[in-house]
């Protein structure tokens, strides 16, 4: 297990893997870019997202990861999986959902950070919104299909039921490469 305290991962053995602190700027209302923290080592989360992401990519799905973490432990990972199960639903994020909600015994994730590798669609954007996750951690925007930072701009919208706090480009650049070589390797 993995546990966040004071800016530091710490492993179950207790070890310090890494440290870091946000520091963002502002690039939209409610979206923080982490455009300043691409010199540090990526948080574990991230990490641990973008390794889903890359088993997305393995069994044939768009490499897209999430992984949710209460009280600084992991609670929930998951990979898109909407081939494999046969459900247009089955996004990291949503499955990610699903398993911590599970997990909690409840469906609200109050005090749970989401960290997922892709900005999330307007259907994920509104499962985060209903599933009251305190914060959103993404990787690589979305211009076709993001939800939060471009597109509708879900969490800015006055009929908007929770806002999470968002921060953006954590891991961005891996993202990116990650999804241009699937996307590459598809049109040969």
């Amino acid at each position: 297990m993995i546990y966040l305290e004071g800016g530091a991962i710490i492993d179950s053995a207790g070890e310090v893997k890494d440290s870091w602190r946000p520091r963002a700027l502002p690039r939209a209302e409610s979206v923080l870019v982490a455009s300043s923290m691409t010199r540090w080592p990526l948080p574990e989360p991230m990490k641990l997202a973008l390794e889903q992401a890359h088993a997305a990519a393995l069994a044939g799905e768009v490499p897209i990861g999430a992984v949710i973490v209460k009280g600084g432990e992991v609670i929930a990972a998951a990979h898109n999986r909407p081939r494999a199960l046969h459900d247009p639903t089955a996004h990291a994020e949503v499955l990610a959902i699903r398993a911590a909600a599970a997990a909690l015994g409840q469906e609200r994730l109050d005090g749970c950070d989401l960290w997922v590798s892709l900005e999330p669609c307007p259907m994920c954007a509104g499962a985060i919104m209903h599933a009251r996750l305190a914060r959103v951690y993404y990787a690589a925007p979305d211009p076709k299909g993001g939800a939060v930072e471009h597109g509708g701009r879900l969490f800015d919208q006055p009929t908007c039921l929770h806002r999470p706090e968002v921060y953006a480009g954590l891991g961005e650049a891996e993202s990116v490469a990650l999804l241009r070589d699937f996307f590459r390797a598809r049109r040969g």
